[in-house]
């Protein structure tokens, strides 16, 4: 029911990712337990892959230790291999003296704390480009996958015009994680022809905007401030970017009646429209428990037809935006996108 991709020649990932932001305690008190249960539960519904970061405080310990608890039925084959994509975030504080021992020091954290000899995908993401560096430090990333440290390599949330830098450099990368649903479509504008030519997928977050597309705000009214997570906040501001809340609604409407169509939920119309859209690897859904995963299986068992797609193409052809490059909202440190990001996470203690 778990559809798969390979994002390289004999690498294979499950093309619904388990995101792990909602693990690192922002979005409640997390139980330990409890967790690795759901990671459990996850993999042997064919979910095999998981998305976390340097900067996802206690996420990569605790995929570690489930990798750890679980070594012996992925040795024997009574579990699918997992496949383990990390990001490599640093500083904004460290970005104008960043060393390649700097990077070294991360990456070989990441690989203590996870418990593996080799990294699976390492995502790399540049706060600012008024600070260079971002191609040297994916060079360095190069070296350490020579060394055997990283399978391979990825970014997150660059643009165009500094992936064609970095591709020039001689990076390989076999992803891009970006932002991207029927609320945002930035990368759509510059990045689709790249990624088709120098065969790097999307790899996608934000697909359910933090659960707002979703049956729970169907006909609901707009929540009030503040919200109960970050992740709300960021994309309660992206509804603002679509045209409003009032159109927002208008979307979830065309969205429930074609969900009704497949007997399925608003999120699982909203992931199936991402991942049926060019170049796209998979999306990457911050499902809290296995209280999820029935529906995240229904999503390989329909596909959205022509009529389907019209229909959701006339609601967005009402939106005002978001407009511009990948990202290029969030990157304005002062602008009311960036205000909510936290800048410096990657402790090197």
């Amino acid at each position: 029911m778990i559809e798969r991709i390979e994002l390289s020649p004999g690498y294979s990932i499950s093309r619904i990712i388990k995101g792990g932001w909602h693990l690192a305690g922002g979005h409640g008190n997390i139980e330990k337990t409890q967790a690795l249960e759901d990671m459990l539960a996850f993999v042997q519904a064919g979910i095999t892959t998981f998305d976390c970061a340097d900067i996802y405080t206690g996420v990569e310990e605790l995929i570690g230790q489930f990798l750890k608890k679980n070594k012996d039925a992925f040795t024997s084959g009574s579990l699918l291999p997992v496949q383990v994509h990390t990001k490599y975030v640093p500083d904004y504080n460290a970005l104008a003296h960043l060393t390649k021992e700097d990077t070294s020091r991360i990456i070989d954290r990441s690989l203590q704390r996870l418990g593996v000899e080799q990294l699976d995908l390492v995502q790399f993401a540049w706060w600012t480009y008024d600070i260079p560096g971002y191609v040297e430090t994916a060079m360095h990333l190069t070296e350490l996958q020579k060394q055997g440290k990283i399978r391979h390599i990825g970014i997150t949330n660059f643009d165009a015009k500094r992936i064609q830098e970095m591709l020039d450099a001689g990076v390989p990368m076999v992803g891009n994680q970006v932002q991207y649903s029927i609320l945002d479509h930035r990368p759509e504008a510059q990045q689709q022809e790249m990624a088709a030519k120098h065969r790097f997928k999307f790899l996608c977050y934000g697909t359910v905007a933090g659960g707002f597309l979703s049956d729970r705000y169907f006909n609901a009214p707009d929540p009030a401030q503040p919200l109960e997570n970050r992740s709300l906040t960021k994309y309660r501001l992206i509804i603002d970017e679509f045209g409003g809340y009032e159109l927002f609604q208008e979307a979830l409407s065309i969205l429930r009646n074609i969900a009704g169509k497949y007997k399925v939920g608003i999120a699982e119309i909203s992931a199936k429209y991402i991942l049926q859209k060019p170049n796209v690897g998979g999306v990457i859904i911050g499902a809290r428990n296995r209280k999820h995963l029935n529906n995240l299986k229904k999503i390989g068992s329909f596909q959205l037809d022509s009529e389907d797609l019209n229909e959701i193409a006339g609601i967005i052809n009402k939106s005002k935006g978001p407009t511009g490059p990948v990202y290029e909202l969030e990157r304005d440190k002062e602008g009311k996108h960036g205000r909510i990001m936290k800048y410096n996470l990657n402790d090197p203690a």
